[in-house]
């Protein structure tokens, strides 16, 4: 184990530390399961808490000086750590409890605040996609790329909930998009910036996010060739907010969403 690690060695970690999380949601998926809600009002459920747990004992086993934060356990390690682990055990808990497959192990590490490595394991569909900065984006072990669509109007867009654009303020700008574009699903959280970053859809737009939300996807997103940005297109992990694109299309979109209603 070196002292500063590189993107690999971060990223084959990081595979092996989401597969056995996934394993763990696995035991309880499609199962009858209660659940609680946090704070604010989210649900979480004893997977959640397992997952992230055996995540984060990887983690301290490995890498003892590193900080980490989770969704459900919050920050642990050293103040001024270089290293930080993002964890989300489940995003997509909602998906889970209802029996839909369309849900993620994610798992991050900043360097110096910079995002290095991302992983988003989807273990009831069978896929996991990985990334490191300069390493590459793969999809279960083939490289994975954005698609090539040119215009908005040719688009698939995806997100997580239509009626979360208005309630977050996103409402108009939605609306726009919407009719710009060629098709319109709702295959959202993780999933939907994976179907960006592997060329299955063009654009993925979320109104809210929180940080263990988006850290895994900006280097899965930027290695596949596509973008990872705010609502007004500056590259960052760090908004409470998030769009994927195929890089081809993000002016024409931006252009789109700032586009002031009549």
């Amino acid at each position: 184990m070196s002292l500063d690690p590189s993107p690999r060695e971060l990223v084959d970690f990081a595979v092996d530390a989401a597969w056995i999380a996934g394993r763990i949601t696995l035991e309880y998926f499609q199962t009858p399961l209660a659940h609680e809600k946090k704070a604010d009002a989210s649900p979480v459920t004893i997977a959640d808490r397992r997952a992230e747990t055996a995540l984060r004992e990887l983690i301290s086993a490995r890498y003892p000086a590193h900080a980490v934060l989770g969704e459900e356990f919050g920050r642990s390690g050293p103040d001024d750590a270089r290293y930080r682990w993002i964890l989300d055990p489940i995003d997509g808990t909602l998906s889970f409890i209802s029996g839909v497959p369309i849900y993620g192990v994610m798992v991050a590490v900043e360097c110096a605040g910079e995002p290095v490595a991302g992983v988003v394991n989807l273990p009831a569909l069978g896929e996991l996609v990985a990334a490191g900065k300069g390493e590459g984006c793969y999809w279960n072990g083939r490289r994975a790329s954005v698609s090539s669509t040119r215009r908005l109007a040719d688009a698939l867009v995806v997100c997580t909930d239509v009626t979360g654009m208005e309630k977050y303020g996103r409402g108009a700008g939605y609306a726009r998009v919407r009719d710009a574009s060629r098709m319109q699903r709702t295959w959202g959280d993780c999933y939907g910036h994976i179907l960006v970053a592997t060329g299955r859809a063009d654009v993925m737009l979320d109104p809210i996010m929180n940080i263990w939300d988006t850290a895994a996807l900006r280097p899965i997103l930027e290695e596949a060739g596509g973008t990872f940005t705010d609502w007004a297109g500056n590259a960052t992990h760090t908004a409470p907010e998030a769009v994927s694109t195929n890089r081809v299309l993000l002016d024409e979109l931006l252009a789109v969403v700032a586009t002031p209603s009549c």
